[in-house]
């Protein structure tokens, strides 16, 4: 499969314990030119674990991002430098992740307090690859959320080699709320992120955060560059189905959700064979038939049976045949 050009147009977001490989190996069977990120990982991590572990992704991936963890310059340079090497598109720094750990390791959110700092770790990883270093952090934190020093934390950023901004359109609390609560407490004010593309207008601006339709995008691409789908992707996924044909002018019907699940059987089989375990699989895909008749069938069955020992491709047709035999004509 040929790479596609790198766009940043309809984004799917790093999300912890959900956007794993194969999670985006599900999703490109519904959208062939998202961008797609992988989980955080910590800088830390890959030079003390080895990057196989972290990095190692499908071809069919593309276009793909690394999310990196971090507060260290040079151990951020020596990351990203690998991420290049394994062959990733782009490297962004996370500074928008609430967590306790994230905060006692000084990185996530809690950088937007240190814009010099970030400042010099992006400026190393800008030296480190040739491929494009991003950042996506929040509104504001805590009590620093006002726009002057959202627009300070982003200029003194983009002065040193960073042009796209990924803005997830709420604060967070560092103290009191929790991950989850941060993803939905804080109340969202898209109009901040507008405001920040007006001041910026040769920065690249998405906007990320609530945003659960295509029609929500399309309203969005009005005022910014591109927008980072969520929860919205992994908790109904099919809704990616119509993305490449409403913003990337793809000519071909979208696939049907019979057809997503078709086209997914060929890597859950060579994943099987080469020992993963089909619940470590299927946990992304029971949210396909979201919305539709024998969708509460199609989860149970593959939540009661995908985590038996020996558990094979069988469990994946018998679910599809509960909500759409007609599919298993092409298996």
């Amino acid at each position: 499969m040929s790479i596609p050009t790198l766009s940043r147009r309809i984004a799917i977001a790093p999300m912890m314990a959900w956007s794993d490989r194969h999670c985006r190996m599900f999703w490109r069977q519904l959208t062939r030119h998202s961008l797609l990120y992988t989980e955080m990982v910590t800088a830390q991590a890959v030079l003390y674990g080895g990057p196989e572990r972290f990095f190692a992704h499908h071809p069919e991936e593309h276009p793909l991002a690394l999310q990196l963890g971090g507060s260290d310059p040079a151990m951020l340079a020596s990351a990203a430098a690998q991420g290049e090497a394994w062959g990733f598109d782009e490297i962004n720094l996370n500074c928008g992740c609430p967590s306790d750990r994230v905060q006692s390791g000084r990185f996530g959110a809690c950088l937007m307090a240190e814009p010099a700092l970030v400042g010099d770790c992006v400026a190393a990883m800008c030296d480190a690859v040739s491929v494009p270093v991003t950042v996506k952090h929040r509104i504001g934190i805590d009590d620093l959320d006002s726009y002057a020093l959202l627009r300070d934390f982003v200029g003194t950023v983009a002065e040193r080699g960073c042009r796209t901004f990924i803005v997830h359109a709420r604060k967070a609390w560092l103290q009191g709320l929790s991950p989850r609560e941060n993803r939905e407490v804080p109340p969202l004010d898209y109009p901040r992120v507008y405001r920040l593309k007006a001041d910026f207008p040769e920065l690249e601006i998405i906007i990320n955060g609530g945003i659960d339709s295509l029609d929500t995008c399309q309203e969005h691409l009005a005022h910014v560059d591109g927008v980072m789908l969520g929860r919205a992707a992994y908790q109904d996924p099919y809704l990616l189905a119509g993305v490449d044909r409403m913003f990337f002018g793809a000519t071909s019907p979208a696939p049907n959700r019979g057809d997503v699940l078709v086209g997914w059987l060929p890597y859950v089989e060579a994943q099987l064979a080469a020992g993963c375990r089909l619940s470590h699989l299927t946990r992304h895909i029971l949210g396909l038939y979201q919305h539709c008749p024998g969708a509460r069938q199609f989860r149970r069955h593959i939540s009661e049976h995908a985590h038996r020992r020996g558990a094979g491709i069988n469990v994946l047709t018998d679910a599809l045949a509960l909500v759409e035999p007609a599919a298993l004509a092409t298996v």
